[in-house]
């Protein structure tokens, strides 16, 4: 069971690795509130939704581009590197149980995604171009060309399917604000319909993406693997599709303000690696 919040967080966080994590839950909530803005113009006035991809490039575009992205490269590296220790230090207590684990082990598959995502953004701003082109596509591609390929495209769409009833799944149940240092009163109010109707929209974006793969496993064929953007449009191709779209839009937008509100409010029980590093300096100045 988590830790029970104190309801004063610190501002800044107490150590490096949580500053760096409260920067990261910030990076990560700035690109998909710009995914889900964009996405809900492409709804109202046309044009084609994007992806996180996508996002970048269109805030790189405009005043200050190249520093905004920067600064946002830095968060999602931030964010990668919490994920990684989240998972490595079990610092949410998650445990050894099977759901802790299975936890655990999606956190290190979301620092891996982040990471190329902040090296994304990096490239972007430094000029050099996205430098990967389609992740999900590419990915796939990679994956269907090694033995039992056929057979890891499958898994991995079960295990994005997976993710998504997740999602769905804490959307359902109301407890995505269990780590938020929170009164009652705020959770009820403004904390956890954010958060629900994020992650309800995330949970449908993955249940989509997991359907994709799933149908590129079937056919051998990387190209029927397709990441957010195309997932967009597909709920814009059914029938009522500009209000399905709208609708996932305005979700991503509100996972993106709850990322906001993780970055101020998350209890984050990181190991010290200031202390870490005191006294390791330490120990070698008495070896010395």
């Amino acid at each position: 069971m988590p830790t029970s919040p104190s309801a004063t967080p610190l501002p800044g966080g107490r150590n490096t690795i949580e500053r760096l994590a409260r920067y990261g839950y910030g990076a990560r909530g700035v690109v998909y509130g710009l995914v889900g803005g964009l996405a809900l113009l492409a709804a109202v006035g046309g044009g084609r939704p994007g992806d996180s991809h996508d996002a970048l490039r269109t805030l790189l575009v405009g005043p200050f581009g190249a520093p905004l992205v920067g600064l946002i490269a830095l968060g999602l590296l931030a964010f990668a590197l919490w994920r990684g220790v989240e998972a490595v230090t079990d610092a949410d207590r998650r445990g050894h149980s099977l759901k802790g684990l299975t936890v655990r082990g999606a956190h290190l598959v979301s620092a891996a995604l982040y990471l190329g995502l902040g090296g994304t953004a990096a490239s972007l701003s430094l000029g050099l171009g996205f430098g990967g082109g389609d992740g999900v596509h590419d990915g796939t591609a990679w994956l269907l060309g090694k033995p039992l390929g056929r057979w890891l495209v499958a898994l991995a769409g079960l295990a994005v399917a997976g993710g998504g009833f997740a999602y769905l799944r804490r959307a359902w149940r109301g407890d995505t604000t269990e780590r938020l240092a929170l009164d009652a009163e705020a959770r009820r109010r403004w904390a956890e319909p954010t958060g629900r109707f994020g992650y309800a929209a995330r949970g449908i974006a993955f249940l989509i993406i997991g359907g994709f793969l799933a149908a590129a496993a079937w056919y051998q064929s990387s190209a029927e693997a397709k990441g957010l953007g195309e997932a967009f449009v597909l709920l814009r191709a059914q029938p009522y599709g500009t209000v399905l779209l709208a609708v996932l839009a305005a979700g991503h937008a509100a996972f993106g303000a709850f990322g906001l509100i993780q970055a101020r409010y998350r209890h984050i029980d990181a190991p010290d690696v200031d202390r870490v590093d005191d006294e390791a300096v330490a120990a070698a100045r008495r070896m010395a």
